[in-house]
């Protein structure tokens, strides 16, 4: 029984750091005044580039390098439109997406069905060997620099004036640039910033969570981390709990397929995504009512001749 817990656990954080990154990049992303609903797309474009470029070169890092630096260039575009063009940035963040499907399918063709040997595992002595819990302590780095970027977001944010600024950005832009804070290169490098950590949690799933090439192989997970950044209220250790419960959710379901339930695979393949609506309805809930630390400025442009 012990042993089955443990499994679950571990499918949990290994199913729920992917979604970790795309929420966290998104915090970033949305802390600044910026929405992006192009996470999906980036974690397409993160996971096609670390693939690509391990396969090629062989060198872990240089992939995860790799996927940090095209989900940036993408980000870019996004900021470009949304931050100096004044462009709608819904239209913008579901043309990322679309933009990202698009390409990992383009590039993606000469990968299907190829695999790697996927990022190994490091043991903490003594962690690793507590009964359930010691699962979290026997990942590979990613899911560790998940658990770490957590707690660098909440200190930066709570912490540092740069931290300070972001949210001064995001909350009144007028009285940040009356302040003399450079709104739009915040905004500019928060959403590039953002776009890089959820290209990393593209990079986990095809080197780490199924370290082989699909197309379409996130299947939703960006959306998921959209939705999360509501339910967490954008705070970054709320993301981490959310994160690991839909990770929690997805392990339940594979673990009743696995053993034979006679509830139908297709209903419980929807779970996660049953879920996911759930949230949204629990969290718009709560945005109606005031309980939220919603950036006052999110999805409204910033042009100085408009300051009051």
């Amino acid at each position: 029984m012990i042993d089955l817990i443990e499994t679950i656990f571990d499918t949990t954080i290994r199913a729920g750091t992917p979604i970790l990154f795309g929420t966290l990049g998104a915090i970033i992303c949305e802390r600044s005044g910026v929405i992006n609903l192009g996470v999906e797309g980036l974690m397409l474009i993160g996971a096609l580039a670390g693939f690509a470029v391990t396969s090629m070169t062989g060198s872990f890092t240089a992939g995860v390098l790799a996927a940090i630096f095209f989900t940036m260039i993408a980000g870019m575009l996004h900021a470009l439109i949304t931050v100096y063009l004044k462009g709608n940035q819904i239209v913008s963040g579901l043309a990322l997406a679309m933009l990202g499907v698009g390409v990992s399918a383009l590039f993606g063709r000469s990968f299907v069905g190829k695999g790697l040997d996927g990022l190994s595992r490091i043991e903490i002595p003594l962690l690793s060997k507590i009964p359930i819990f010691g699962a979290m302590f026997r990942q590979d780095i990613l899911v560790y620099l998940s658990v770490i970027l957590v707690v660098l977001i909440a200190l930066f944010f709570s912490r540092t004036r740069w931290g300070l600024y972001l949210r001064t950005v995001g909350e009144n832009p007028g009285a940040a640039d009356t302040s003399g804070i450079p709104v739009t290169r915040y905004r500019f490098w928060a959403v590039a910033l953002g776009a890089g950590i959820s290209g990393i949690g593209g990079a986990y799933m095809s080197l780490a969570y199924t370290p082989f090439w699909v197309e379409n192989m996130t299947a939703g997970r960006g959306w998921i981390a959209v939705s999360l950044v509501i339910f967490s209220m954008w705070s970054a250790p709320r993301a981490l709990f959310g994160a690991y419960l839909f990770g929690g959710i997805n392990a339940a379901q594979l673990q009743l397929q696995a053993h034979g339930t006679s509830v139908s695979p297709y209903l419980l393949t929807m779970l996660p995504y049953l879920f996911t609506i759930g949230v949204l309805i629990w969290s718009t809930r709560r945005l109606e009512k005031g309980a939220s630390n919603e950036p006052a400025s999110l999805g409204l442009p910033y042009d100085r001749e408009d300051r009051k």
